[in-house]
This record gives structure tokens, sequence and C-alpha cells, in this order.
């Protein structure tokens, strides 16, 4: 991120690193190990030294026996991690919208060896007919889960969608429970044009986040990309892959 947006981060709440750099954590090698799955293709692998995902859900405080709940895993380049790692302890469950391209594209990953234990979860409300697919959350039938985690998708939603999403999270989670949040950032108060629509203001993310009832937390430099001047598209082949991104935590009060 920018010194700008920092500082904007700053102001809105406390800011704490956490990042020690030091040899991996038990979490961290229990990622690296699920990242040797064979479940998992080389286009997949070829992205972990970008995303970095050991150091991102060890920054997220996951922990094997938890009970998390991902939003939109799509072909669920996340979720082929995720379920390894709970399946012994822990408990898992996805849910989209549905029909979508996202529940569309997470049918094959369903199939594969390791996801009989991902359990789906309706999204629990019904999109406009010919409408945007990226509609609002209703109430997830679950018991109170320990975390909810999200991953380039918070960007796709209306802002009344994003506060439905926020809220079901929010019920989703038990006192105490964690929500976290990656997507690629926008420049602060920038408003919407062509070249930004996939990208998020953290700012205004943790500002809608805090509105649902969640305490912020935490942020993360891991994913901060200082070559991507946030002019451009993120799928445009000078940025695609190399984009800025922010890693939010936030937590449901005890």
């Amino acid at each position: 991120m920018r010194p700008a947006l920092l500082l904007a981060i700053a102001m809105v709440a406390p800011v704490a690193y956490g990042q020690s750099g030091n040899a991996p954590t038990e979490l961290q090698q229990a990622v690296f190990a699920a990242m040797q799955s064979e479940i998992r293709t080389e286009a997949e692998r070829a992205r972990d030294r970008n995303r970095q995902p050991a150091q991102v859900l060890d920054f997220f405080r996951l922990e094997p026996d938890m009970t998390v709940i991902e939003l939109l895993p799509a072909g669920g380049w996340y979720t082929k991690i995720l379920a390894p790692v709970l399946r012994d302890a822990g408990k898992l469950y996805i849910t989209h919208p549905s029909p979508t391209f996202y529940s569309d594209a997470f049918v094959g990953t369903a199939e594969l060896p390791g996801m009989e234990e991902v359990e789906e979860i309706h999204w629990g409300a019904m999109g406009e007919p010919g409408g945007t697919p990226w509609f609002a959350s209703g109430p997830w039938d679950v018991e109170p889960v320990d975390m909810v985690l999200t991953f380039r998708n918070y960007h796709n939603f209306t802002y009344d969608a994003r506060m439905a999403i926020n809220e079901s999270s929010f019920d989703a989670l038990k006192p105490g429970g964690l929500y976290g949040i990656v997507d690629h950032t926008r420049r602060h108060m920038e408003p919407d044009d062509e070249e930004n629509v996939r990208r998020m203001d953290p700012v205004l993310v943790i500002k809608e986040v805090q509105e649902a009832g969640f305490v912020f937390v935490d942020y993360s430099p891991l994913l901060r990309r200082p070559d991507d001047e946030l002019r451009y598209e993120v799928g445009r082949p000078s940025v695609t892959g190399n984009s800025d991104r922010f890693a939010l935590l936030f937590a449901k009060p005890e």
C-alpha cells in the first residue's frame, strides 16, 4: 500500500504488523503440506509465491481445529489448501450465490479427492431475475463458526450487498470469531471508473465492516506490491498477478 493509504488506515484503527519473518509456524507448515497436494494444478502452484497462502492464513490466525466459512471460492484455489488443513480437527464450509459462474466453477472442485468433507451452505437469498449475480446474502443455516474468509471477492458487490454479507458473516460467527478479507487495492476515496471496478478502498472496507458491528484487529503488508500504481484494471497484463492487495482482519466482539 502507499504511505497515504497506510496513514488513512492508521486513522481508522490501531495497526500492528505481526509478521516476524522467522521460521514457519505450525499452521504455516500445515499449509505448506497442503500446497503439495496432487489436486492442485500447475497453474495454481504458479501463484503460490505471489499469494503467499501460508503467511496470509497465519496472519488471519487460522488454526487447524477451527470451523471456517469461505465465501465465493470459485474454482477453489484457497479451498484446496483450507480443506486439508481443517480436515482432521476442524470443518470447512463454502457458500456462494447460485447459479453463478462461481458455483459452476466449484462443481469440479467439489468432486476432487479430499473435498468430501467440505460442506456447502445455501447463500440464503435469491437474485433478481435477469439482474447481477452478485446479490446480497441472507442468513446462513450453520452453527456458529470461528472464522469467515473471502479472497478478492468483496469488490464484486454493491454497497447494500456488501453490508448484507458483512451482516451474514457477523451473525454466523461465535463471539470473538474472526473475519478476514483480501482484495485488490484502490486509491483512497477514488470514484468508480472502468479501471478500478475490481479494486476496493481498504479504508472504505474497514468502515463498512465496522458498521456491521465488527472490531478492526489488524492489517498486513504481505501483499503490498509497489510496482502496482493503482491506476489500471487488475486484469491488465502489466498488473495481473502483481496487483497491490490488502489483507484485513476483524473480530466479532466477545
